[in-house]
This record gives structure tokens, sequence and C-alpha cells, in this order.
């Protein structure tokens, strides 16, 4: 009996024993840990490059990236991420495990700045780079994102550029002055061993920097030459923007401690001169009030002008005094390199911050500010932050309240506004416009057809549209004139009408007779759920008041993502081979950058058609036949 019992509780021990191991085995859990032994900033983390000997960790980072584009883009070896399989991650930890890991050069590549000329160079990693990349940032975020401040933006899950501006409009509430900040070649600046230094205060882990050090000295290939790495992160690295914010940290530190010992006083200061009309109205009208019976018409007429008069005066001063030394203010707001601060002080303050933060970035982190870009402007006139125009308003006109109280309403308010620039910018990107001067000087828009759409179906052109304007007035959706999006919408139309009327030859009026319904513009389309339409966008530009959390290039894997059944995994180990049939021990998966770039009628191509999947868990042999 005795002896039962003994074995019985062994085997708990060891199922027990095993549940751990499991657990410590799983990315997900791996990644909470290191968020929650995060929050002591003491800590400093230890034996962290083991978890690159997790094959688990590979096929979640596998998981996070596959779908993106980028993904599938070949690096400087001509490698991408097809071809996935448990052999290719077992040679990964193996080279990981003998120190041989080296990352290949990433291929150098040009694309067009918005709204410039200018062109920024663009870093594309291998295959196993980007890998290996995904599974060192995973673990940096983790690490690092319960301490990043609330005053940092981009690159970080849950914020967006939305986020950022909203912050702005939230708390730089009455400030004087604008400090627009710009950091000179930001990306490329990063001085290495800073990175290192700073990455060491928190990780105790050599063969992890090291690692890290790697990725840093990697290089680049252009036009088939190689070339050193001397500072900087690779933009298109997957560790870069964890590494950015990391380096941009410590100014966001210095800007807390540094707002801290500059803020002063609790409250603003009442102008005596306001107080005194106040008090004189306010008197006025009481005793006015006592004494209104025995006048005649003519007095009663005389003391409401006066009263009028002395309420003009009020409504002209402001409650508290607008340069109060004894109060003073920072807010400060980063997205990337790009920041902002709002100060309320004088010019001379604000002057004094800018110097001051210039000479931090130039003596503790080898940065440079952009001499041009970085300005102090008047909260008064215009600043420009993200594509917005942000200004606050002076207006002192009273409205009535929830309570029926009449108070300033928009004394001191943060407006957000769309710079006429940038939808009429977006227009003539599109080549949707032309701008014309008539004879007073003055500019017409007049609509054109896009040439390159006329050979795309009606359906197609038609969602062209109605993203590009859905895309421009989402991103400007919480400036207070959003309505002007609405303005570019208009001209987006005609100039769809013209595209639809150059495709079929005819003019606006019979596009218009062809397609509208009730006034909306209407295309009718096949399904396999059967026939529906579909309207040119309608959904109106109202202003919303929340910002969006997410944006195209700050979004960031999230736990929630990581938590989530890893499907792809899940297919590799049924063992399998999805278009053979075979049963198969080391399937591999092959990828595409788009369902609808296959051409022909093979059986692999039409297998993926027909799921809906850009991958396909084959065998080498078939994986060998669909690149033959």
């Amino acid at each position: 009996m005795t002896f039962t019992w003994r074995r019985g509780a062994a085997y708990l021990l060891i199922r027990y024993e095993r549940t751990v191991r499991e657990a410590l085995r799983n990315p997900t859990e791996v990644l909470k840990n290191l968020m929650e032994k995060s929050k002591n900033e003491s800590y400093r983390f230890q034996r962290l490059y083991r978890n690159l000997y997790n094959p688990e960790f590979y096929w979640l980072a596998y998981k996070n990236i596959y779908a993106n584009t980028g993904s599938m883009t070949a690096g400087a070896d001509g490698t991408t991420i097809d071809g996935m399989s448990d052999e290719r991650i077992q040679r990964i930890i193996e080279s990981m495990r003998d120190k041989s890991y080296l990352p290949k050069p990433a291929r150098r590549e040009y694309i067009a700045k918005k709204n410039s000329n200018k062109k920024r160079p663009l870093g594309i990693q291998s295959g196993n780079d980007k890998l290996v990349q995904e599974v060192v940032k995973m673990i940096l975020e983790s690490i690092y994102e319960p301490v990043f401040k609330k005053t940092s933006h981009g690159f970080r899950p849950n914020k967006s550029c939305q986020t950022a501006l909203y912050q702005i409009q939230k708390t730089f509430t009455g400030t004087n002055w604008f400090v627009e900040g710009d950091i000179h070649a930001c990306f490329d600046s990063f001085n290495h061993h800073t990175i290192i230094r700073l990455l060491r205060k928190r990780i105790d882990d050599e063969m992890f920097l090291q690692l890290i050090w790697k990725f840093l000295k990697a290089g680049y290939m252009e036009q088939w030459t190689y070339n050193r790495t001397y500072s900087g992160v690779p933009q298109g690295s997957g560790v870069s923007p964890v590494l950015a914010n990391v380096y941009l940290h410590e100014l966001d530190k210095f800007m807390e401690e540094y707002a801290q010992k500059y803020n002063r006083g609790k409250k603003k200061q009442m102008n005596s001169d306001y107080n005194k009309v106040v008090k004189k109205a306010s008197y006025y009208r009481c005793m006015g009030k006592k004494k209104w019976a025995d006048l005649s018409p003519e007095e009663r007429w005389e003391r409401n002008k006066h009263l009028k008069m002395l309420e003009k005066q009020a409504r002209q001063l402001t409650p508290t005094e607008p340069l109060d030394e004894t109060y003073k203010r920072i807010q400060y707001t980063r997205y990337a390199d790009d920041f902002i601060i709002g100060v309320i002080g004088s010019k001379a303050d604000a002057e004094q911050i800018k110097a001051d933060v210039g000479r931090f970035l130039r003596e503790e982190l080898d940065l440079e500010m952009s001499e041009t870009k970085t300005k102090v402007t008047h909260t008064g006139d215009r600043a420009r932050f993200l594509g917005y125009d942000i200004t606050v308003s002076r207006s002192q006109d009273l409205k009535k309240s929830a309570g029926g109280y009449k108070i300033r309403s928009n004394a001191g308010v943060v407006k957000l506004l769309v710079p006429r620039e940038k939808w009429v910018g977006k227009l003539l990107e599109y080549h949707a416009i032309k701008i014309k001067i008539n004879e007073n000087g003055k500019e017409r828009f007049v609509a054109l057809h896009r040439g390159k759409l006329v050979n795309q179906s009606d359906i197609e052109i038609l969602a062209r549209y109605n993203a590009e304007v859905r895309g421009l007035y989402n991103y400007y959706a919480i400036a207070n004139d959003s309505f002007k999006i609405g303005r570019f919408a208009n001209l987006m139309k005609y100039s769809m009408y013209k595209t639809f009327a150059c495709k079929y030859k005819t003019n606006v009026h019979e596009i218009k007779r062809r397609y509208c319904v009730g006034g909306l513009f209407t295309i009718a389309y096949d399904t396999r759920a059967g026939r529906k339409i579909t309207t040119f966008y309608r959904d109106g530009f109202k202003r919303k008041e929340s910002a969006t959390k997410f944006d195209n290039v700050s979004e960031l894997p999230q736990f929630s993502k990581y938590a989530k059944t890893n499907t792809l995994k899940q297919r590799v180990e049924r063992h399998t081979c999805e278009l053979c049939g075979k049963d198969c021990r080391n399937l591999e998966i092959h990828q595409v950058k788009k369902l609808k770039d296959l051409k022909g009628n093979t059986e692999w191509v039409l297998l993926m058609r027909k799921r809906r999947r850009k991958t396909l868990v084959v065998c080498p042999e078939c994986h060998k036949l669909i690149h033959s």
C-alpha cells in the first residue's frame, strides 16, 4: 500500500516538473516573466541568450512576421523566410550554441521620403536574420516596455502618432511657447558603444549583448560592394525600433527631471486689473437691482450701457496674469526622433530649454539637433508636429456651460489643425488634380483622370479611391477641423468620375447617369456569397474624440498576439505534406508575397488559391518542385 502511494507521489512529482519545464519553454510565459521582473528598475537580467536555443521562440517569431510583405523581400544573400522548417530552426540554434552565427550584411535600398525629393536608406535583412532579430526584439520589448515613459509614442504597442497628438491636446493647455525638436540624422548617428552601455545597465548577459553588437556591425551591401557600419541602427532591421527607444529613453528621463526642476507654483496669480473690473461690475449689478424700481427709463438705459461696457472690459482681460513668474510648467511629447516641448513661461525660458536639451543630446548621447528644424514658436502661431498644425487658442469668448455659467471654454485650449498643403499635396501626389492660376492670381483646382488606374476593374478603381480617402481621414480624424478632408474627398470623387469616363471613352455626365443610384456612386460585384454593392465613401468627416492606438508605421506585436495558438507550428507538427499527402518529419513552409501574384494552374497554385493562404506546408521534394 505504502509502495503504491510512493509510486503515485513520484508520478505526480514527475508530471509537475514536466509541466514547469514546458511552461518555462513557452515563449509567452518567458516574456511575461521578463515583464514582471522589469518593473523592478534595479533588476539586471541574466541568461537571456539561452532563449535563443528554444525552437518555440523562432516559431513565434515566424508567426509574427510572416504576414508582413517585407518578409518575402530577399536580403543580400537572396533568402527570405520562405522554407521555414524545424530543420532550419535547428541549424540556427546550432550556430547560436557554437557562437558561429554571424548576421549577413543588409541589402541597401532607397525609398522616397514623404513630401520630399530626398530618399532614405532601407536595409533588407536575410531570412534567418529576420527570425533572430524578431526573437531579440521580443525579449528587449519585454524588458524595456514596462519602464518606457508615457511621453514616448514611437514604435510602441498601443501607441501611435494620434496618441502623441492627443496627449499634446490634453496636457499642453495654456502653454506660451513651443520648442519644436528634431534630431539631425538620428537613426544614423546612434553611437554603438553608447547603445551597449545603456543596455548593460539592465542586461548582465555578455553573450546576448555580443549578439546585438554583431547586428550593429553587420554592415550593408550597396551595388555589390560591402560597406561597414560605424554608427547608427540599420533602418529596416527588426531590432532597430526598440534599440532607438532604449537610446532616446535617456532623453525622456532627462526631460522628466528637467520639468521637475523647472516647474514652480500651484496656480497662476489672478490679474488685478481683471479683478477690479469684475468686482466693479458685480457691485454695479447688485446695486442696480436694489434701485431698479426707482430709476427712470433713461437712467436704466444708461446703467445697462455702463454695465455692458464693464463686461466688455472684463472679456478683454485675462483672469490670470499672462506672464506670471511664480508659475511655470513644461510639457513634453516624443514620437521617434521628433519631439515637442510646451512651455508656460517666457521666451527666454524656452530658448534656455532648447539650449539645455541640445547640450544634453550632444554631451550624453552624441546627437545633434537640427538647427533649421529646431525652433521656438509662439503658441499663437502654428507649430508643425507629425503632419498636424498645433496652436493654442487665445479666444476669450464666453459660452454657457452645462450648469448655466458663462465660461471661457476656448481660452488656452490646444487646437489640432489639418495643414492645407498636406491634403493638397496628397491630391498632387495621386495626380488627381492640377492647379491653375486665374487672372486674379487665385488658385483653381481641376480634377484629372488617373491613367494608371484605367486598366483596372471597376471595383478595383472604386476601392482604390475609397482607401485613399479613408486613409487620409483616419489620420486627421482627431483634428479640430477634420471636415476639411471633405474637400479632398470631393476632388477625389470628380477625379474618379473622369477616370471612369476615360476608361469607357465617354463623359462625366454619362458616368453619373450610369453608376449613380440615389445620388451615390454605386458598383455591383459578384462574390461567392452572392451579388453585393459598394459605394463611394459616405461615412462623413466628423471629428473623433479619441485617438487610434495603432498606425502602419508604429504597430508592434502585443502579448495578446503572443498568446494566440500558433497554427503554423501545428500544421508542421502534423507531419503531413499538404500538397502530396506524404508523411514527413522534415516539413517546410512555402510562402508567397501576395496571392494575387500567383500565375498558372499548377497544383500548388490552385491549392493556395483555394485555401486563400500565402503559406503551404510541404515536404522538401515538393518544395524543390515548386521552385523548379
